[in-house]
């Protein structure tokens, strides 16, 4: 049996049986005014963070979420989008997108607002989306490429590319690892099915959405996940796992680099009432601005000494340089 074909066993008892430890939400379950969650969607809620982010959906948008689980953020995401098929639910799991279907049958008598026909389920491959080119503004998954090796991973980043419009945005949320995984952990198809044995690197993670061509990344939120352990995992030393919030952006490449913000704010406290670096960046004094990891190495070689560069916070939110 495949790692794929395992994750497919796994996620199909998930979806008749609903295991409420099979992931580690590290996000608060969103409580919208008017909406009502069933306890079925949040038990079946098999994500490590959250992908719905309010500024993300303004002017009905149309979303794509890929991976349903019970469909909790599905829910949400009509909640901004109430149309007829404003949100589409792409799952290879049969048994998983009928769970979702039983679910909205009762998130429809819970909410007055909402209706069934606002989500489109479809069977289907993150690997080839059955989309057509540049056809939703917000493509999401959650806890589901983490599952992916190499090369299944950057042909799922290149599907959500391909069927985002243009500035479309992509939201993740998915565990990383800074230390080495070893090939024992790596080929695990379990672990890897349960989302801990296929992290990567945040760096690594960034670097691939850039190789796709997105213009323009927001690390939104970094937070700790998981200890694989040494005493019930084949490993020499405890790895620790943490969950990543990532947006990146269908904006055209710079002709420097992609923008990447990882939390990074500029704070200028000279004697003028401002510094003008000459490049589009004016900064007020002592008024923090956030600033792309780009921008933050530039003005950095400036050597100024009354400049300061804070670190990444790995929390961005908008606003920034660029």
């Amino acid at each position: 049996m495949s790692y794929l074909e395992t994750t497919k066993s796994v996620y199909k008892d998930a979806a008749l049986t609903p295991d409420i430890g099979l992931c580690c939400t590290t996000t608060p379950i969103w409580q919208f005014p008017g909406l009502s969650i069933p306890t079925r969607m949040q038990e079946m809620n098999y994500g490590c963070g959250s992908t719905v982010h309010p500024r993300d959906l303004v002017n009905n948008p149309k979303i794509l979420y890929v991976g349903v689980g019970g469909g909790m953020e599905l829910l949400q995401f009509s909640y901004f989008s109430r149309q007829k098929n404003g949100v589409i639910g792409v799952d290879v799991v049969d048994e998983m997108l009928q769970a979702c279907q039983d679910n909205f049958t009762e998130a429809e008598q819970q909410n007055d607002w909402f209706q069934k026909d606002f989500v489109q389920l479809k069977q289907g491959d993150a690997l080839a989306l059955p989309l057509a080119d540049s056809s939703v503004d917000v493509a999401a998954q959650n806890c589901l490429f983490n599952i992916f090796k190499q090369d299944e991973l950057k042909q799922a980043l290149k599907e959500m590319y391909r069927v985002l419009k243009p500035q479309g945005r992509l939201v993740m949320s998915d565990p990383i690892c800074e230390q080495p995984i070893n090939d024992s952990l790596r080929n695990d198809e379990k672990l890897r099915a349960l989302c801990l044995s296929g992290s990567i690197p945040l760096n690594d993670y960034l670097n691939m959405l850039v190789e796709v061509g997105f213009g323009t990344l927001e690390v939104r939120a970094k937070r700790p996940y998981r200890i694989l352990d040494t005493a019930h995992y084949p490993s020499e030393e405890n790895l620790y796992i943490e969950s990543v919030e990532v947006c990146a952006i269908k904006d055209p490449m710079p002709e420097d680099g992609a923008c990447i913000f990882t939390g990074k704010a500029a704070i200028y406290f000279g004697n003028d009432d401002f510094f003008d670096d000459n490049k589009g960046h004016i900064l007020l004094q002592n008024q923090p601005l956030s600033v792309c990891d780009k921008t933050a190495a530039a003005l950095q070689s400036l050597n100024r000494n009354d400049l300061f560069i804070s670190p990444s916070t790995f929390h961005y939110d908008g606003g920034g340089c660029c």
